[in-house]
């Protein structure tokens, strides 16, 4: 309608806009949905299909919680699981003190029982503990023109020989 105002008041004919329009639009109907169609394919493959990814991830973690897992909830209460039901986790956060939290509330399995805990899960941090040891023996602190250590490369006390 706008279009058609614009043209009448431009003096071009109601007859030549219609041509034109039917001219440009009617031959390319996949070129005008081919970028729509793109960008679902790429909401897709960078938003849909991670997210389905990650919930189904997280819903095998909670169905595999079992009774002496470390876990942390998303308020960050840090615990060791003493019963699980079909909706809730009871959490032993202190000597004398369980709390009971919907299974939702859980964020992660800090480390898991003996039981259901694998090698492959122990071999991870050691790893990094031994490269953690490892940089630490690598720094190299080199004195200053007075003798004394460089402020910039300075050790704890703790450290110091």
């Amino acid at each position: 309608m706008l279009y058609s105002l614009i043209a009448m008041a431009g003096g071009i004919s109601s007859d030549a806009t219609a041509t034109q329009a039917s001219a440009n639009g009617g031959g390319s109907m996949l070129a005008t949905f081919a970028p729509l169609l793109i960008m679902v394919v790429i909401f897709y493959f960078l938003l849909i299909r991670p997210q389905k990814k990650r919930d189904k991830e997280t819903k095998n973690m909670l169905a595999a919680i079992k009774k002496g897992d470390k876990v942390a909830t998303i308020g960050g209460i840090r615990g060791t699981v003493v019963s699980v039901k079909e909706g809730t986790v009871t959490l032993k956060v202190d000597d004398n003190v369980k709390i009971e939290f919907s299974k939702s509330a859980i964020a992660q399995v800090l480390n898991q029982s003996a039981g259901s805990a694998g090698s492959s899960k122990d071999s991870p941090k050691k790893e990094e503990k031994k490269a953690v040891e490892a940089k630490t023996e690598e720094v190299v602190y080199a004195p200053n023109s007075d003798g004394d250590k460089d402020d910039s490369n300075s050790e704890p006390d703790s450290l110091s020989e």
